[in-house]
């Protein structure tokens, strides 16, 4: 779920994959890895996100899998609501690229 916030968050602040990673200094190919879903996220990343978005990495991390030590009320909960904030997002960026077009 992380790596689709990162992707509407880079999408958000109009940044291609290639413009963000020669910014981060990562080859294009891993930010396009980390936004499918098939590379992890580590911290390090998360922390340039943070300091580039201005987005506290708590924040980014109530997208993550996984946080040590979370009960499974917790975890349902959080999973819930990142997965509808992250929906609310995609039609949000959706909306505004259809009134772009128009």
């Amino acid at each position: 779920m992380i790596h689709k916030a990162l992707k509407l968050i880079r999408q958000y602040h109009n940044l291609t994959i290639s413009e963000l990673a020669q910014e981060f200094d990562f080859p294009s190919a891993y930010l396009k890895e980390i936004e499918s879903g098939k590379k992890p996220v580590e911290s390090q990343l998360l922390e340039l996100y943070s300091a580039k978005f201005d987005i506290p990495v708590s924040s980014l991390v109530m997208f993550s899998q996984d946080i040590h030590k979370e009960g499974k009320l917790a975890k349902k909960f959080r999973h819930l609501m990142a997965g509808k904030i992250l929906l609310i997002a995609d039609w949000a960026m959706n909306k505004n690229d259809k009134k772009i077009k128009a």
